[in-house]
């Protein structure tokens, strides 16, 4: 079958998940906060996923927009920088307006140039993921915007990729799912989308029963995958 959707992870795929620690740090008066957001934004994120994991297999879920508080305040904490409200507030700010990385809009408007449906699939929140597409620009090359809060369950539970066809009425082998999550296009390559990692950070491949099918530097080259699929 021939690829008819194109559907894309948020955090770390389409938006910087970055930008809104190396932002603030840049900002006037963050002399205190400059040296340490490398390793907040990396603890940040790894908790972030981390709470979303625990959740999943607890049962105990609550918003994306609750998991990434938690997770910012204990990579505050970790990095000693937990005694500033106002340094929070602002990087909780940002990370609702995270940018788009460069090629995002142009890959995104090939898709819909090409006839493909595309659509958002994440563990964002609608709220969440309506102001970082607000922000980024990209709201009128997107025909849905997917949301785990639809069924209570972080990825990778099948429930959420689920969506996909309910929404799209297609079959897993018409997706092309693309993440910057290994875990995340693994799970899919085993629910039956094709998939796409693009692996930015040139980490190893994850140790998990299925393998992204393509693995990838960036999303520049989206639309020629989607066209030979």
């Amino acid at each position: 079958m021939p690829i008819t959707t194109c559907i894309f992870d948020a955090y770390g795929t389409l938006f910087d998940v970055s930008a809104a620690a190396r932002e603030a740090a840049a900002e006037p008066g963050r002399e205190a906060f400059a040296p340490h957001w490398p390793q907040i934004a990396f603890d940040w994120r790894m908790k972030q996923l981390n709470y979303t994991w625990l959740r999943a297999v607890t049962g105990a879920h609550a918003d994306f927009g609750e998991v990434t508080r938690n997770a910012l305040d204990w990579a505050l904490e970790a990095s000693g920088m937990d005694g500033d409200p106002e340094l929070r507030q602002r990087l909780l700010d940002l990370y609702w307006e995270l940018s788009a990385y460069p090629e995002v809009p142009t890959m995104l408007r090939a898709l819909k140039e090409a006839g493909h449906n595309t659509a958002i699939l994440s563990n964002g929140s609608p709220e969440m993921l309506e102001a970082a597409v607000n922000s980024a620009g990209v709201g009128e090359v997107l025909d849905d915007l997917l949301s785990v809060e639809t069924v209570g369950v972080f990825k990778p539970h099948a429930s959420v990729y689920d969506l996909v066809g309910k929404r799209f009425d297609c079959a897993p082998d018409e997706v092309l799912f693309v993440s910057s999550n290994g875990w995340d296009a693994a799970a899919a390559t085993g629910y039956g989308f094709r998939t796409a990692w693009v692996n930015r950070a040139k980490e190893p491949m994850d140790r998990l029963p299925w393998t992204p099918g393509n693995v990838l530097d960036d999303l520049t080259t989206i639309p020629d995958l989607a066209a030979r699929l």
